[in-house]
């Protein structure tokens, strides 16, 4: 009998009473200060016969027809003889950075639309870039690099990596600019990438304090307005994401149940509560053993069994009492002290859940 191979993994976010504290440009970020995504859709040429079959991708057929009318080729009266393998409809996405001028260029990725099997070794045609409004931001053309290998034979083949993606770097050109401007609003909020209203309420104290006056106020978990009104707000704002706060967590225990893996908080508290682990495991093993008789003994070779049979009813296994509010270091030193292993430390917990003694909310994903 074999345990599960399951990986068991405690992060701990922190001990002792001193908590490192951290930027507000780490744990918070400005309004308008985002990305914003750009698709469209494009034709890679020149691949090595691993593009589109023209006959089952129709839109690739109707995408190279309009290019080639456009550069004056006509091919409408060819269109059935038309069965090239070397093009493939893509579809292209990028990440508009905020405040990206006219004239900078950002990397892209391609991913095959269609059927074909590889596209290394092709080249984006031009590819106008849309918005969520759809509008042109961008437009992007060049040598697509897929870092994948694939190799192929009359009996096995290889693919390392994905070959039907790809990028390109500083592949599209900007030609439009988000009329934004950050420092043409006095009122601006801070948005918590983890919503918490002691955090919130830390940061609009620390701000406060730096700025002079009460520029900042928390108005929810996630949100600290900033009213900047009579301050410079690029100066205001470079000055304050350098500030440092101790974020709080909540107390909260993540199992995921796939790979074994326990992630617990720090402010994990347990009531008083008694555990015992232990599982009767029986093996039995077969030997048999070959019995040969002598040489003129008239006998004849038989098999003869051997069984061997050992019970295992964990008697070395006691039962563990946990006292009231301790910490997670004292719940991980008693469990390991139990024994208990990775394939029986999520149902403990659960346990302990359902029992009422676990001071802390459970994720189980």
């Amino acid at each position: 009998m074999r345990a599960l191979p399951l990986a068991l993994c405690f992060v701990l976010l922190a001990f002792g009473t001193a908590i490192a504290q951290i930027r507000i440009k780490d744990i918070a970020d400005v309004e308008g200060i985002r990305r914003n995504q750009l698709v469209g859709y494009g034709l890679v040429v020149g691949l090595n016969g691993t593009g589109d079959r023209l006959d089952s991708a129709v839109f690739t057929r109707q995408s190279l027809i309009g290019m080639l009318e456009r550069l004056g080729v006509n091919t409408r009266d060819q269109e059935a003889k038309l069965q090239t393998k070397n093009v493939a409809a893509v579809m292209v996405t990028a990440d508009l950075p905020a405040f990206a001028r006219t004239g900078s260029r950002i990397d892209v990725a391609v991913s095959a639309l269609g059927d074909s099997t590889n596209l290394t070794g092709g080249i984006l045609l031009v590819t106008p870039l849309l918005g969520a409004d759809g509008e042109v931001f961008a437009v992007a053309q060049g040598a697509v690099a897929t870092g994948a290998i694939a190799a192929r034979g009359a009996a096995a083949s290889v693919t390392r990596g994905v070959p039907t993606s790809a990028r390109i770097s500083n592949g599209a050109t900007i030609e439009r600019e988000l009329g934004y401007r950050l420092g043409a609003k006095p009122v601006l909020r801070l948005g918590l990438r983890n919503p918490d209203l002691t955090t919130a309420r830390r940061i609009a104290t620390v701000v406060n304090a730096a700025l002079g006056g009460t520029p900042a106020r928390a108005t929810d978990p996630r949100t600290v307005v900033l009213d900047l009104t009579g301050r410079d707000v690029i100066e205001s704002l470079a000055k304050l994401e350098e500030l440092r706060v101790e974020p709080d967590s909540p107390a909260i225990v993540v199992i995921d149940e796939a790979s074994g893996t326990i992630v617990m908080g720090d402010n994990v508290r347990i009531s008083t509560v008694a555990i015992a682990q232990g599982n009767l495991t029986i093996r039995v093993t077969e030997t048999p053993q070959v019995s040969q008789p002598g040489p003129l003994s008239g006998g004849t070779t038989a098999v003869v069994p051997r069984t061997g049979i050992q019970v295992d009813d964990s008697r070395d296994k006691r039962l563990g009492i946990l006292h009231s509010s301790v910490t997670l270091r004292d719940l991980v030193g008693s469990l390991n002290a139990l024994g208990i292993g990775p394939r029986d430390m999520i149902s403990i917990l659960q346990s302990i859940k359902a029992a009422g003694a676990l001071q802390a909310e459970l994720e189980v994903r």
